[in-house]
């Protein structure tokens, strides 16, 4: 049995549309960034603890993912209240910023992990386009304020790398660690 350990229904879908079926068992995780830790340490140390937690029998696969945006030195993560969240998002108006996502794998007494990176930029907001995004509250759970499949999309210029990468999960990401836990079957 597959398990997502996340509540996101972003990564839902994403598994959804790769045509599995799965259980979702979110992983109760400290998600603090530790200090001096880096973007890509955090995300893979995070993905691979969240993949450790479920309870599963011995055959389960459990597949965990952490994301983080990353502008300049700073780390943005879920906003803890909307004025965080209007923060971060004048932070992002007019400026190319990475998502970073941590993605791992358990089966089997293995683990797998990759660390994905996409560049997304910004066009330039006003603050009443801000203010109007964080009155729907669709910011607050999502890690630099916006959502890429919802409203947010409505700021993005332009996205080097997965777009899936930015709602969570890289969709070929995915579909690499659950080949090779033997969830998926290899291409021909």
């Amino acid at each position: 049995m597959l398990i997502l350990a996340s509540a996101s229904p972003r990564r839902a879908r994403i598994l959804e549309s790769l045509g599995l079926t799965f259980r979702i068992r979110p992983a109760d995780v400290d998600e603090t960034v530790l200090p001096g830790e880096s973007p890509h340490a955090a995300v893979r140390r995070l993905a691979l603890a969240k993949a450790r937690v479920p309870p599963r029998k011995a055959h389960d696969c459990v597949i965990a993912a952490d994301t983080l945006v990353v502008i300049g030195s700073r780390i943005l993560g879920k906003p803890r209240n909307r004025t965080e969240a209007r923060r971060m998002l004048r932070d992002l108006s007019g400026r190319a910023h990475t998502v970073v996502t941590g993605v791992a794998v358990a089966w089997d007494g293995r683990v797998a992990s990759v660390v994905d990176l996409t560049e997304v930029r910004f066009r330039r907001m006003s603050a009443a386009e801000i203010e109007r995004y964080v009155r729907t509250g669709e910011p607050m759970d999502k890690a630099g304020a916006y959502h890429v499949e919802g409203g947010g999309a409505a700021f993005i210029e332009a996205i080097h790398g997965s777009p899936s990468n930015v709602a969570g999960l890289s969709v070929t990401t995915a579909r690499s660690l659950l080949k090779r836990a033997g969830i998926l079957e290899p291409s021909r």
